[in-house]
């Protein structure tokens, strides 16, 4: 796979050195009023992205939308398309790196589901406009102006920027700007999984509350192998507060820590005493 990156670099003519670059941390808004020559607009969106690229037509391609090729076909320019596709790969890579790095106790389903949660299109679209990326797409005038944010449109371009950066500045290029878009993105998708989630809803309110971590335990397996049905019981400290059944143990988990929020009445925003 290695290789393969390399190699992508050497074909686009790139050399592998990389300039050093100013820090940039947080992203300023821009005027609503501002309106740059081409050269000069760009030159802000480098500044917002830290970087500043070696070849502008990288930058250009991933502005470019296809409805723009459409209406001028003899421009000698791609549309973003193909630094789409390749920008999904760096980004899950990238996102997979900072998880395995930032979670080292956690197992790969766990960390499968927060890297879901934070390369879906929804996500991106929101990081492409935290970048304002819709005000530089090159659009056909056939599109409607609508698109620049057309959440599909902008989750695209956001991958392709990506697709663009890796091409014109490698890894590095790509790491510095996500080190400042993921740290929030991954707080909110947390908060969002643990309440969506029956197990993290108990275990956040359980180590707030009573200052402990649920304990799942199956007490019962009926049926043959092949059909078997588990009964799990979730403890906070010696006190059982749930059981739920299942067809497997993470279902009965997921209903025992379900039992236990109704039991403990966490839907209605606190304890009751049974």
């Amino acid at each position: 796979m290695g290789n393969w990156w390399a190699r992508i670099r050497e074909l686009w003519g790139h050399p592998r050195e990389k300039p050093e670059q100013p820090a940039s941390h947080g992203l300023s808004p821009l005027s609503p009023q501002a309106s740059l020559p081409e050269e000069d607009s760009l030159s802000v969106l480098e500044k917002r992205l830290g970087w500043s690229f070696r070849n502008r037509s990288l930058l250009i391609e991933a502005l470019t939308h296809r409805s723009y090729i459409n209406e001028h076909p003899n421009e000698g320019i791609h549309d973003n398309e193909r630094l789409e596709f390749l920008g999904d790969a760096v980004l899950q890579l990238v996102v997979s790196t900072d998880l395995f790095r930032r979670f080292p106790e956690w197992s790969e389903g766990r960390l499968t589901e927060l890297r879901t949660a934070l390369i879906r299109g929804e996500r991106l679209a929101l990081w492409a406009e935290a970048l304002e990326l819709g005000r530089w797409l090159r659009l056909g005038k056939g599109e409607a102006e609508g698109a620049r944010t057309r959440p599909s449109v902008l989750a695209d371009a956001f991958e392709a920027l990506l697709g663009a950066l890796y091409l014109d500045g490698g890894l590095p290029a790509v790491e510095r700007l996500m080190d400042r878009l993921l740290p929030e993105a991954i707080d909110q998708a947390l908060r969002s999984l643990e309440w969506h989630d029956p197990k993290g809803r108990l275990q956040h309110w359980s180590q707030a509350v009573r200052g402990k971590t649920p304990v799942y335990r199956v007490v019962a397996v009926e049926g043959p192998p092949h059909a078997a049905r588990f009964t799990v019981q979730v403890l906070i400290g010696d006190e059982v507060v749930g059981e739920g059944q299942g067809a497997s143990k993470r279902e009965a988990t997921r209903e025992a820590a379900r039992n236990a929020l109704i039991r403990l009445g966490i839907e209605n925003g606190g304890e009751t005493e049974s």
